[in-house]
């Protein structure tokens, strides 16, 4: 498969499983490549599971309120948060 060099690749964190799973479909919805898997430990979930996914911008549906964060995924391996949910 190939990979757009401008595509990033980003992690959202989730309160609750489903949520992760409504975002997951989503992102392939949308011909994004993702998948659902455990929060890296670096990173902190309320519910463990977390969708990592390729995009050239940041997903965000404005009806998804189950978010709590995204981050995007550095060269380096470390992350930069982008988002984090209002009442955290």
């Amino acid at each position: 498969m190939c990979y757009n060099v401008d595509m990033n690749t980003y992690i959202a964190t989730f309160f609750m499983h489903f949520g992760s799973i409504r975002f997951e479909r989503l992102c392939k919805s949308k011909g994004l490549e993702a998948r659902t898997m455990p929060v890296p430990r670096s990173l902190s979930s309320s519910c463990g599971t977390c969708v990592k996914y390729r995009a050239e911008e940041p997903l965000f549906d404005p009806a998804h309120d189950e978010m709590e964060q995204m981050v995007i995924c550095n060269d380096d391996g470390s992350y930069t948060q982008i988002y984090k949910a209002k009442n955290l």
